[in-house]
């Protein structure tokens, strides 16, 4: 039997758990496949002195590493009301409407628990294996309509972000460059504990973290301060 994708709403626990729900509202499975999907990773430099390019004659500056993007994925689905498809679901056939519904639902919802979107877990045999991400774009062009003017087919494209939790972000920070100091450019609302949390996963290093950087008011970072952290033991 052909494997259709699937969205499954997930749940975040405060410890950071990730568990996908099994309500009938919960899931929504693809009438077609899509045609084809994009899969994008990168990696993010910093430069040492943000000033150097105001200098004249300033040396090219080497960038740095500073960490990766979040991986994304993107792919098209075909939401068809006419009838032709079948349910996979082996029910009646659903309106476009109704299934742009249940979709948003899923992937676009506001969660007043989480204070965030959904995360959404994606599975689409070894395309998209153990996905978890969150929503970043949903593009909705209506083809076909009724009379009416109700519609009857309509193209989306969707744009999703993995998820990570913190620990696993720091978790994955600290097995991949264990001895390797990572260079933040400080944004506003950013306070030097919360970055310890996301860099070391113990927001308790900031004072360490303050000595090396020589911070005289580590309470109050300034934006675009590039902020060194350290290996620390």
């Amino acid at each position: 039997m052909l494997e259709k994708l699937t969205l499954q709403r997930c749940v975040v626990s405060a410890q950071g758990q990730v568990t996908p729900q099994l309500g009938p509202n919960d899931v929504f499975v693809a009438l077609i496949n899509p045609a084809d999907y994009k899969h994008s990773l990168g990696i993010a430099y910093s430069d040492d002195d943000p000033d150097r390019a105001r200098r004249i004659g300033a040396p090219d500056a080497t960038p740095r590493y500073a960490g990766s993007n979040p991986e994304t994925v993107s792919f098209p689905l075909v939401l068809d009301g006419t009838g032709v498809v079948p349910n996979p679901g082996g029910g009646p056939s659903l309106s476009v409407r109704t299934m742009v519904e249940r979709l948003q639902a899923i992937c676009y919802r506001y969660d007043g628990d989480q204070h965030e979107a959904n995360v959404v877990k994606l599975k689409w045999g070894r395309a998209f294996d153990n996905f978890f991400g969150r929503l970043k774009e949903l593009r909705l062009d209506y083809t076909l309509f009724k009379p009416s003017g109700e519609p009857l087919r309509a193209r989306t494209q969707l744009d999703f972000v993995r998820f990570k939790t913190q620990r696993q972000s720091a978790l994955e920070a600290r097995r991949s460059s264990p001895d390797m100091t990572h260079v933040v450019r400080v944004k506003e609302g950013d306070t030097l504990p919360l970055l310890c949390e996301r860099i070391y996963g113990d927001g308790g290093r900031y004072l360490e973290v303050a000595r090396f950087n020589e911070l005289v008011n580590f309470r109050r970072l300034v934006p675009d301060t590039l902020l060194r952290f350290p290996p620390l033991g």
